[in-house]
């Protein structure tokens, strides 16, 4: 995956995995909102890059596509700390023209997400 400039400038980097990459986001003052806590829209933005490395990574290995985003929704869940967060997202349909992506986003234990997120895509073959 290669990392867009808005993953850079929130320092997201890329743990590669076998179902879908996992994203990282440390802590930084580019990231932060009110004092020790991150700001929504890095939260927001990082469970958009997660769910794009899942969907290039589905379409990869489907053949190949180009997509653009057609709704996003994130539901955040608690506040996210001082710490490093990750992502990853899922492919819940990969259809011909359109995809449904989910990603949540953790930061000590998987279990326990800070955020989720719900995207569609519409895909050109």
């Amino acid at each position: 995956m290669s990392i867009p400039p808005y993953a850079e400038l929130l320092g997201i980097c890329v743990e590669p995995g076998e179902d879908a990459p996992t994203l990282v986001m440390p802590f930084a003052m580019d990231v932060v909102g009110r004092p020790g806590f991150l700001h929504g829209g890095a939260i927001g933005g990082l469970l958009e890059m997660a769910a794009v490395a899942a969907l290039e990574q589905a379409l990869a290995a489907d053949g190949g596509g180009r997509f653009k985003p057609i709704g996003l929704t994130v539901d955040y869940m608690r506040g996210g700390r001082d710490k490093p967060t990750r992502a990853r997202g899922t492919v819940t349909r990969l259809g011909t023209r359109v995809a449904n992506v989910e990603a949540v986003a953790w930061q000590d234990d998987a279990d326990k997400p800070i955020a989720k997120a719900r995207t569609n895509y519409l895909i050109v073959r």
